[in-house]
């Protein structure tokens, strides 16, 4: 991404299609950004998390926040395999929202068939090289 942006501004105001991923980044909407992502259903921001043992509450507050508009969370984990802790996922349980994490090139084949099938998902995103 290019321009000046503030640092709690969106990417994009719209949740979008991943078009591609590698080399740290990933292209969307005919943008392109370096770094992991945090798509929801009103916007795609930039995510600080660059290894999956960083996935926290805390770095997931942003789902929490619009948790009544998702059903499922699908967290990308860059190239590693990950479980996220049990009080990660108790947290998401209370709320209702479904963790599905995987390796980040399935996460975004399967984020990209939920939004297409216009079901209640967000991703979280650790860019791969």
């Amino acid at each position: 991404m290019s321009g000046a942006r503030r640092p709690d501004a969106p990417h994009l105001p719209r949740s979008a299609p991943i078009e591609a991923y590698g080399q740290g980044g990933f292209r969307f909407a005919e943008m392109s950004h370096r770094g992991s992502l945090l798509c929801l259903p009103n916007a795609i921001w930039p995510w600080p998390i660059m290894q999956p043992q960083d996935i926290t509450r805390v770095s997931l507050a942003q789902v929490f926040e619009h948790g009544a508009e998702i059903d499922t969370l699908v967290i990308g984990t860059g190239n590693d395999v990950w479980l996220p802790p049990d009080d990660l996922r108790q947290a998401f349980r209370r709320v209702a929202i479904v963790l599905d994490p995987m390796q980040t090139g399935p996460a975004i084949r399967t984020y990209n068939v939920m939004i297409g099938e216009r079901r209640r998902v967000a991703a979280a995103l650790i860019a791969v090289s």
